[in-house]
């Protein structure tokens, strides 16, 4: 085998594995809210039809999902298997460049405890499963940042990747700029780096600018507002009434980390990262300039109006990750009779006690994980059932659903639009067409998307609306 195919075997082996064994312990992952939207939304771009965005609540459109749904679209159903299989990729992928990164800047040992951390993190596991757009954009990050990490200043690769990562999340934008401000910049005078020759300077500012330009034009073709997606998202969030702002970045921003990487983490991660800024700090540098940017990044978006939750700060969790590990081994990367080997030894058993102590807590949330998954992939299994049963035949005026979160799932099983749906406890029950209702106390405890979330379960049946289908978990009426 040639070193080239060794190099790609390595990583595939190990996200294959990974991926493998996340199908194995949590098999029943599902697509969420705004990934059922890109399907939808997808499949009206292959039809060259304009994305409808006008059914309550809408998520953000993201150009790269809609891209991936346009293109799955030809498969039906199997779009969502697409999707399902690019998200558990993308969580093994995510382990291997942690692991990858902090055997690159530190030692396998680190790399290994690394990505042991963040593939038991319970906002890693629960986004990821329910193939959230995040896991796909921070695998997207830290494969620059691994580029970056074996080829100092590579340019154009780097700045192709978060171009690409920039099609899914905001922040990749201000990374791309960063990055080009820092392969423009000359530490040591002429000759002593790379410099950017002027016949590169034009396509790595192009790969820069594409993020925030494609983004744009995709909003100004798809909405007719070069701003939408931004200017939605805040309405989103203020509806939902979400914490926004610099006042509220303060006060929930670091509670919001915390709840990625849980108090040995975050202990871990902080003790880590100024021993390694202190002792190990050429091997450290890119390391805590990476979570330094990912941060600002976070708060920048946060002061602008976006929400402050807890996947936004996975990006910046999965490198501090890196640093938790340092935390632990980093000592043995000193010299025996370095003056802090010892003292570092100590905050490394504070540091493994710590994590020790954490374990039934973290048992119960990654355990918590599951539960919700089988219990939510159950009723969205069997919405899609009584759609499939031929319960909307004829279709005959809009569905009223109990909230927006019913409404993407059976317009992509319906093959209709969007709006064809509506969130009765939003905009009331029709006159005439579908009412679905909830089975049972179990749907009503478990379908609701988000704690904001406008939703009356106690909606009385329209009159005139007869039951024409039932299973465990939805109960149809209609009135043609």
């Amino acid at each position: 085998m040639s070193r080239a195919a060794r190099n790609v075997a390595a990583p595939a082996a190990w996200v294959a594995g990974v991926s493998a064994a996340l199908l194995a312990l949590f098999p029943l992952g599902f697509p969420n809210y705004d990934t059922i939207y890109a399907l939808v939304w997808g499949r009206e771009l292959a039809r060259l039809e304009s994305p409808d965005y006008g059914a309550a609540l809408p998520p953000t459109p993201h150009p790269l999902t809609d891209l991936i749904g346009a293109v799955s679209a030809p498969l039906g159903d199997g779009a969502i298997t697409v999707i399902m299989v690019l998200a558990y990729l993308s969580l093994g992928l995510i382990g291997w460049l942690v692991y990858y990164l902090g055997r690159r800047w530190f030692d396998v040992w680190v790399g290994l405890a690394a990505a042991l951390i963040v593939l038991t993190r319970a906002p890693f596991l629960s986004n990821g499963l329910r193939a959230y757009i995040d896991l796909p954009y921070i695998a997207l990050c830290l494969g620059a940042l691994a580029l970056e990490s074996r080829r100092p200043r590579a340019g154009a690769p780097v700045l192709a990747l978060l171009a690409l990562a920039g099609l899914l999340r905001p922040e990749a934008w201000l990374f791309s700029l960063a990055y080009l401000l820092y392969l423009a910049w000359d530490p040591e005078g002429e000759g002593n780096s790379r410099r950017i020759g002027r016949a590169e300077k034009v396509p790595l500012i192009a790969l820069a600018l594409a993020g925030p330009v494609l983004w744009a034009l995709f909003d100004w073709v798809t909405a007719g507002s070069p701003t939408y997606s931004w200017t939605g998202t805040k309405e989103t969030v203020e509806t939902l009434e979400r914490q926004t702002g610099p006042v509220d970045l303060v006060l929930y921003g670091p509670r919001r980390l915390g709840e990625v990487l849980q108090w040995p983490g975050m202990i871990g991660a902080c003790g880590g990262l100024v021993l390694g800024l202190a002792l190990l700090r050429r091997r450290s540098l890119l390391g805590a300039a990476a979570a330094a940017l990912a941060l600002l990044a976070f708060a920048i978006l946060a002061c602008g109006g976006l929400a402050i939750i807890p996947r936004y700060t996975m990006l910046a969790a999965a490198v501090l990750s890196i640093f938790a590990a340092l935390g632990l081994l980093g000592w043995r990367l000193l010299e025996p009779g370095h003056p802090w080997r010892r003292p570092w030894q100590a905050f490394a058993a504070v540091e493994a006690l710590l994590f020790v102590l954490w374990l039934p807590n973290q048992w119960d949330l990654d355990s918590r994980v599951d539960t919700d998954l089988t219990n939510q992939a159950r009723i969205e299994r069997d919405l899609s059932a009584i759609a499939d049963a031929g319960a909307f035949q004829p279709l005959c005026g809009k569905i009223a659903v109990p909230n927006h979160r019913a409404v993407p799932r059976l317009a992509f099983k319906l093959d209709v639009k969007p709006t064809r749906i509506v969130s009765a406890s939003q905009e009331g029950a029709p006159r005439r067409g579908y009412f679905v209702a909830p089975a049972s106390p179990f749907v009503i405890h478990n379908f609701i998307l988000d704690p904001a979330d406008p939703t009356d379960f106690s909606l009385p049946v329209p009159a005139g609306f007869e039951e024409v289908a039932r299973n465990r978990s939805w109960v149809v009426y209609r009135r043609c």
